[in-house]
C-alpha cells in the first residue's frame, strides 16, 4: 500500500511550540516512526509538510493521479475551514483518514 501522510500549517513546530500542550516529540520523530511501521508493514509512506492551503491541495491531487492507495492527512489550521482542502479529497477515492 503506498500512503500520504500530509501535514498542514504549524505541524512542523511539534516538538517546540507550547509544548506543554503538544508534547516534545517532533514531526522529524512521527515521520521516521511512521515510515519504520510502513516498512515493516510492506507499506510506502511519504511525510509531507505545508503551511500553504494550495499546496496540500496539489498533493491530494497527485495522490489522485498516482494511484496513492491512502491519505492521513493533519490540516491542522485549515481541518475546519478550507474547502479547497475539502473538495480535493471528495475527488480521492482512496482511504482517508
Amino acid at each position: 500500500m503506498n500512503i500520504y501522510v500530509i501535514n498542514g500549517p504549524n505541524i512542523n513546530l511539534l516538538g517546540t511550540r507550547e509544548p506543554e500542550i503538544y508534547g516534545s516529540e517532533t514531526l522529524d520523530d512521527i515521520e521516521k516512526k511512521c515510515i519504520e511501521q510502513g516498512l515493516k508493514d510492506s507499506h510506502s509512506v511519504k511525510f509531507m509538510q505545508s503551511n500553504y492551503e494550495g499546496e496540500i491541495v496539489e498533493w491530494i491531487q497527485h495522490a489522485i493521479k498516482e494511484n496513492i492507495d491512502a491519505i492521513v492527512i493533519n490540516a491542522a489550521a485549515y481541518t475546519h475551514t478550507s474547502i479547497a482542502i475539502h473538495d480535493a479529497l471528495k475527488s480521492f477515492s482512496g482511504f482517508k483518514i
